[in-house]
C-alpha cells in the first residue's frame, strides 16, 4: 500500500516536470519566432521606382543650320464657286477625290432657272414673229414706192419698223443666251485637274453667287509652305537652295529652294515662304508634314535643343542634363539665342554628349535620380537597367 501511493507521488513529480519542460520548449520556440520577425522586419525597404524621363542629345547646327515645320501644298490652288445664287441638291465629290478638267462637282436647284429660260425663248419666238411681219409690209411697200403709189414718208415709217422688230429679236437672242447660260451655271465643273482639299457645302445649303464651296490643288509642281520668325526672315533669299525632310522618312533630304517670300508677316508675325522641290518628281503628297533646313554659313556652329527642356530660375536660363555615371540630375546654366518655333539654339553651357531632359522639366529637381530613355521608349544608359527597383520574386528569394 505504501509502495503503491509513493509510485504514484514519484510520476505525479514526473508529469510535472514534463509539462514544465514542455512550457520552457515552447516560450523558447516563441522567441525565436519573434526574433525571426523582428529580423525580417528590420530589412531594407524595396527602393522606390525610378521617374522615367525622356532625354535627347542636342542636335548640332554645324554652318548655322535651322529648321522650319511645314505642309506640302500645290502650287497653284483654286477656290471655285458658283456663278449664280441657288440651292445645293447635290454633292458629287468629296475631300481627297482626284477630279479631272470638266468634271462636275455639285449640281444646284435649276427650277427657276428653267422657267426662267422658258421665257426667254417663248419672248425671242415673239420677236421672230413680228419680224417677219415687219419684212413682209416692208417689201410690199418697196413695191409700191417707184408708182408713187405711196410717199417717201409712209416707206420710211414701215422700213423703221422693220428695223425695229430686227433689233427686238437681237435682243430676244441676246437675252435667251445669257438666261441659258444662267441655267448652266446651276452645275460646278472643275476648271483643271486636281485634288479636292477642302469642301464647305453641304446638300440643301443655299449659297450666294461667288461663295467658294470647294478648293481644288491643281495637279503640278508641290511645294512646302512655312512661317519664318520675323528676326529670322533675313537670312531667305529667292532662289536660295535649302533641304526638305518629310517626317514620314526623315533620313531622306530632298534638293529644293526658296521660291517666294511673303513681303508682309501675317497675323502670327511670321512672314509665309514657299519652298520648291527642285526636283519636280518629288516622291511628296498634299498635307503632309515637312521640315525645312536652311543653312546659313555667315552664322556661328550652335547647338538645338527643344523648347520645353529650357526653363528660367531669376532671369537664368538652363537646362537638365542627366550624369551617365550614377542617373542623377545636373543643373546646367546656359546662355541661349532666339526662340524658334520649336527649338532654341544655346550659345553656351551645353555640350553635344550631354543628355539633356527634354520635356517636365519643371517637376524634377536636381540631385533627383532617374531613368532616362530616349524617344523610343528605350533606356539609355546601362546603370538605369541595373537600378530598376527589385521585383518581388527576388525580395522573397533574398528573404528565404
Amino acid at each position: 500500500m505504501r509502495d503503491h501511493i509513493k509510485f504514484g507521488a514519484m510520476n505525479h513529480t514526473g508529469e510535472q516536470q514534463v509539462r514544465r519542460l514542455a512550457t520552457h520548449l515552447l516560450i523558447m520556440l516563441a522567441m525565436a519566432l519573434a526574433a525571426g520577425l523582428s529580423a525580417c522586419q528590420k530589412a531594407d525597404p524595396p527602393p522606390a521606382p525610378l521617374r522615367a524621363v525622356m532625354v535627347a542629345q542636342p542636335l548640332s547646327s554645324n554652318s548655322g543650320q535651322s529648321s522650319y515645320s511645314g505642309e506640302v501644298r500645290a502650287r497653284q490652288e483654286a477656290d471655285l464657286s458658283f456663278r449664280v445664287a441657288g440651292k445645293v441638291t447635290q454633292r458629287l465629290v468629296e475631300v481627297g477625290d482626284q477630279v479631272r478638267s470638266g468634271q462636275a462637282l455639285a449640281v444646284l436647284d435649276s427650277t427657276d432657272a428653267n422657267l426662267q429660260l422658258g421665257a426667254a425663248r417663248a419672248q425671242l419666238d415673239s420677236a421672230l414673229s413680228v419680224e417677219r411681219t415687219a419684212k413682209g409690209e416692208l417689201e410690199r411697200y418697196r413695191q409700191l414706192l417707184p408708182a408713187n403709189a405711196i410717199s417717201r414718208s409712209q416707206f420710211d415709217q414701215i422700213e423703221n419698223q422693220y428695223k425695229t422688230a430686227r433689233s427686238n429679236v437681237q435682243q430676244a437672242q441676246a437675252n435667251l443666251n445669257v438666261v441659258s447660260n444662267q441655267a448652266s451655271y446651276s452645275t460646278l465643273y472643275a476648271n483643271k485637274s486636281g485634288v479636292v482639299v477642302s469642301r464647305s457645302i453641304e446638300t440643301g445649303q443655299v449659297v450666294s453667287a461667288g461663295q467658294p464651296v470647294y478648293r481644288l490643288a491643281l495637279d503640278g509642281e508641290r511645294e512646302v509652305l512655312i512661317g519664318v520668325p520675323e528676326q529670322m526672315i533675313e537670312q531667305f533669299k529667292p532662289r536660295q537652295p535649302v533641304q526638305v525632310s518629310l517626317w514620314s522618312n526623315p533620313q531622306q533630304l530632298l534638293p529644293a529652294y526658296v521660291r517666294e517670300i511673303s513681303p508682309a508677316a501675317d497675323a502670327s508675325r511670321t512672314f509665309a515662304v514657299r519652298v520648291a522641290f527642285a526636283n519636280a518628281g518629288a516622291p511628296v503628297k498634299i498635307g503632309q508634314s515637312a521640315r525645312v533646313l536652311v543653312t546659313n554659313p555667315a552664322t556661328n556652329a550652335t547647338l538645338q535643343v527643344p523648347l520645353a527642356a529650357v526653363t528660367a530660375e531669376q532671369q537664368q536660363s538652363y537646362v537638365l542634363v542627366v550624369n551617365p555615371a550614377n542617373s542623377t540630375l545636373m543643373k546646367k546654366p546656359v546662355r541661349i539665342g532666339a526662340y524658334g518655333r520649336d527649338s532654341v539654339p544655346v550659345l553656351a553651357g551645353l555640350s553635344p554628349q550631354d543628355w539633356v531632359v527634354i520635356g517636365g522639366v519643371h517637376l524634377l529637381q536636381p540631385g533627383q535620380k532617374v531613368r532616362a530613355v530616349n524617344r523610343n521608349n528605350q533606356p539609355v544608359f546601362q546603370q538605369n537597367a541595373q537600378s530598376m527597383p527589385q521585383t518581388a520574386s527576388s525580395i522573397t528569394a533574398k528573404k528565404d
